[in-house]
């Protein structure tokens, strides 16, 4: 063993870059099928959008419960990724808040099935909504606060109230097609501008 060595069995293996690669694609197979079919959805059919066989999801996942997870962990992380991203390459911070609403919808209205889950008893799921709560209340405020440091949009307004308003505005958004949730998202937002 030479000195690099050392201490190497205290510290958590990070993944090659391909195999994080591999996982990835294999989440967003996952949540396309989810959004397609549902929670339940037979993981042949998940391993089929993956390109690749039922054994290598069981071998990253080995419950059902434990690709829910890693589906949904996986959505909202790339919602914290897009807050930064959206106030770095968008026009104003008004913009880039109401981009970032509009991904936080796409992620609210098609996770056909999980909100269901989540409230179940599995003790695996308990975790889940302060993890949602704490990685996204904070990007959420960033954007709120760049409008509001921008002089775009009125203060006051938490991101928790604003998540929580959004997240109440999806409501049952799956079981009636009239039913326009983004344009009362998008008046939920403009709601928030300043007058000019």
């Amino acid at each position: 063993m030479n000195d690099s060595d050392r201490g190497a069995g205290h510290a958590v293996p990070r993944k090659r870059a391909d195999a994080r690669r591999n996982e990835r694609a294999l989440l967003d197979a996952a949540a396309a099928v989810f959004v397609s079919s549902g929670v339940e959805a037979p993981i042949r059919d998940i391993a089929a959008k993956a390109g690749v066989g039922t054994a290598t999801i069981y071998r990253h996942f080995p419950t059902r419960a434990d690709l829910i997870i890693a589906v949904y962990r996986h959505q909202i992380e790339a919602l914290v990724e897009a807050g930064p991203a959206l106030l770095a390459a968008g026009p104003t911070p008004h913009a880039a808040l109401a981009r970032w609403i509009d991904l936080f919808v796409d992620f609210l209205v098609t996770k056909h099935g999980l909100a269901a889950v989540l409230r179940s008893d599995n003790v695996a799921f308990e975790a889940l909504h302060a993890y949602f709560l704490d990685r996204l209340v904070p990007v959420c405020a960033r954007l709120l606060e760049a409008s509001a440091a921008a002089g775009e949009i009125r203060t006051g307004m938490s991101a928790y109230e604003l998540m929580h308003g959004v997240g109440n505005l999806c409501i049952g958004v799956e079981n009636n097609p009239r039913y326009d949730v983004r344009r009362l998202v998008d008046l939920l937002i403009a709601g928030l501008r300043l007058p000019r």
